[in-house]
């Protein structure tokens, strides 16, 4: 395995380590990009116009770009979506509960994680608290939680079959000793060093406390949490800072990292949102760009829509397509599906081809089984929200939505590779 790709590995294990919450990663990525030289900027301020690397974060969303030398009203964007956010559970109101003794907490399923993989697991909560004055203060515990599972002992037939209740089974642990005398939002607040009082709402998620890991007989595979798509925003990152340095290129580089794509993407943060036309909006407004311009430079523009994709699991080979079946370390995918569940088309798929023969990079060709719904990404909606010509790729994974999911080793440091390529244009 070559070392560059165990060191990015490694790397993406620390970034989501520091990422447990999508607010998390957009800040995270936001002080990566500031450490290499880039400047993120307040949307209710002015934005600068002169060349060099700016980012800006809206909730738990984060959008940077790369304004070359030399660009102009015309120029096109080069642009990577991903997202933030992942599969998991989302604190509800009132959230100390309990019962014979124990204190658990209140939770409210988030998208389509798979229930059972989050049992027995040390669990942290994280997000965002936000003061009645209006700041925004993030907060992370350590392992703080679990969802404990009947024992066999109690439930005989638990191998024949393990059905979950939402509402009765997923209430985590967090402690012992009566509900009403515990606080499990005052324990926060004093991780964030705010008063409880002074709390008015809060986005708080639930994640995997375990570090990710490289094992395997030669270390080629990768587990963590939140690879989807923390892989994707993670290569992205590196991508867009290599841009950075290169500073040349006859298009403006952009990484947008939404939020919500779990749930829909309808928010202000997700894909479905304005954040990117705004963004995209005001950076063709500093460089003089009229209407007709900008709508000149965004059929000129190409989106490559960055979300994690399956391999062909050894155990069910059923419900993979016969002829296509992509395995980890083969290459990142390019994601195919007839009903438009993903964007890429003839020409989507002949750029891709293309990037990964300049990056020397291999690829592999992902499309569902037709017995087997396909799932969808943020390709789809920007491309029908901008007109922008979109691109459906990612890096192949086994256990998808698990709170711990499988990738190899190689496959998200080609995505990086393959991304460098897409954004010098």
């Amino acid at each position: 395995m070559p070392t560059a790709a165990h060191r990015h590995a490694l790397d993406l294990g620390r970034f989501v380590m520091a990422s447990p919450s999508s607010f998390h990663a957009a800040h995270e990525g936001a002080r990566r990009l500031e450490g290499a030289g880039f400047r993120v900027l307040s949307e209710a301020g002015e934005w600068p116009t002169a060349p060099g690397g700016y980012a800006v974060i809206r909730d738990g969303a984060l959008i940077a770009w790369v304004i070359p030398d030399g660009a102009g009203p015309l120029t096109a964007f080069r642009i990577l979506g991903a997202h933030t956010d992942s599969p998991s559970f989302k604190l509800k109101p009132k959230p100390t509960t309990g019962a014979h003794g124990w204190l658990q907490a209140g939770v409210e399923v988030y998208g389509g994680p798979m229930l059972n993989s989050w049992l027995d697991r040390e669990l942290r909560l994280a997000g965002r608290l936000v003061t009645l004055d209006g700041a925004e203060h993030l907060v992370a515990t350590g392992p703080l939680l679990r969802f404990p599972q009947l024992a066999i002992h109690l439930d005989r037939a638990v191998n024949e079959g393990l059905t979950l209740d939402r509402q009765r089974h997923m209430n985590p642990v967090w402690g012992l000793g009566n509900p009403v005398e515990a606080d499990l939002l005052g324990l926060l607040s004093g991780l964030a060093g705010v008063k409880p009082a002074d709390v008015g709402g809060y986005d708080l998620v639930v994640a995997d406390a375990q570090e990710p890991a490289v094992f395997g007989a030669e270390g080629e595979f990768f587990a963590s949490g939140r690879l989807d798509n923390l892989s994707s925003v993670h290569a992205g990152l590196a991508a867009l800072v290599r841009a950075y340095e290169v500073s040349g290129g006859d298009a403006i580089p952009v990484l947008a990292a939404f939020d919500h794509e779990e749930v829909g993407s309808s928010t202000r943060s997700g894909a479905c949102g304005p954040f990117l036309e705004d963004v995209l909006a005001r950076i063709g407004d500093g460089l003089g760009a009229t209407a007709t311009e900008r709508r000149r430079a965004f059929a000129a523009s190409w989106h490559v829509s960055a979300d994690a994709g399956h391999a062909i699991h050894p155990n069910y080979p059923e419900k993979h397509d016969p002829a296509n079946r992509p395995v980890l370390n083969g290459g990142p995918l390019l994601k195919i599906n007839a009903q438009q569940r993903y964007a890429t088309d003839a020409a989507g798929a002949a750029l891709w081809a293309r990037l990964c023969a300049e990056a020397e990079v291999p690829y592999q060709e992902f499309v569902s089984n037709n017995d087997v719904p396909c799932g969808s990404t943020i390709g789809p909606l920007t491309a029908t929200r901008l007109g922008i010509r979109t691109v459906d790729v990612g890096v192949p994974l086994l256990s998808m939505h698990s709170a711990r999911e499988l990738a190899g080793v190689l496959d998200p440091w080609r995505l990086a590779l393959v991304a460098e390529r897409f954004f010098a244009g």
